[in-house]
C-alpha cells in the first residue's frame, strides 16, 4: 500500500508554517519526499544489495555476503577482462559497504576510541 499522508500533513503544516500557498506547495514536495522513501535509511537497499530479506538474522547476512564476496572478491577475478575486472571490483566494494552499515545498524554502533 502507498502511502498518501505525508502529502496531505506537509500541504497542511507547509501552508500553516508560512501562511501563504508557496508554503502548502513546499510541504507538499517534502511530503511526496516522505511519501516515496526518500528521507528514508537506506537499510533496504543494503539487503537487496546482499540478496537478504530485511528481517534476516545477523547468521544470514554473513552468510550471503561470504556467499556474494567469493563471487565478486578482486582476487578470485584477477586474470579477468578488464572490464569485467572493474565490474567486480565494484560490486566488491558495493557488498562491503552493505555488510559494514548492516552490522553497524546491528551491533547498535560500533565503540569508538
Amino acid at each position: 500500500m502507498r502511502r498518501w499522508y505525508g502529502k496531505l500533513l506537509g500541504f497542511i503544516a507547509g501552508w500553516l508554517l508560512m501562511r501563504h500557498p508557496a508554503g502548502g506547495m513546499i510541504g507538499l514536495v517534502i511530503g511526496h519526499a516522505f511519501d516515496a522513501g526518500w528521507l528514508a535509511p537506506r537499510r533496504h537497499k543494503d539487503h537487496q544489495a546482499l540478496g537478504v530479506p530485511p528481517e534476516a538474522s545477523q547468521a544470514e547476512i554473513d552468510q550471503a555476503y561470504r556467499k556474494l564476496i567469493s563471487q565478486y572478491h578482486p582476487d578470485r577475478v584477477a586474470r579477468a577482462a578488464p572490464e569485467l575486472r572493474a565490474r567486480a571490483e565494484a560490486r566488491a566494494a558495493e557488498l562491503n559497504a552493505a555488510y559494514d552499515r548492516l552490522r553497524r545498524g546491528r551491533d547498535g554502533r560500533k565503540r569508538r576510541r
